[in-house]
C-alpha cells in the first residue's frame, strides 16, 4: 500500500512507471523534489517514446545529467 503525501512523490512514482523502471523509483522520487516536475515528466515521456532505447532509465539519467551540464534543469 503506498504512502504519497506530496506531488513530487506521486511525480517520481509515475516516471518509474512510465520508463518502466520501479526498482529506481526512490532516485525519481528525489529528482522531482530537487527539479521542475513538468520537465522531468516531459523528458521521461520523450524516453519513453523512443523504440531505439534498450535501457530507458540509463538513458534519462544520461539526459538529466547533459541537462544539469548545459544548465537547462
Amino acid at each position: 500500500k503506498n504512502r504519497v503525501s506530496s506531488k513530487f512523490q506521486s511525480t517520481g512514482l509515475a516516471i518509474a512507471e512510465i520508463l518502466g523502471d520501479q526498482s529506481h523509483k526512490a532516485l525519481y522520487i528525489k529528482l522531482a523534489k530537487e527539479h521542475d516536475e513538468e520537465k522531468l515528466m516531459s523528458l521521461a515521456k520523450d524516453v519513453a517514446g523512443r523504440k531505439n532505447i534498450k535501457n530507458p532509465g540509463a538513458y534519462f539519467m544520461r539526459r538529466i545529467q547533459q541537462l544539469k551540464q548545459e544548465k537547462k534543469l
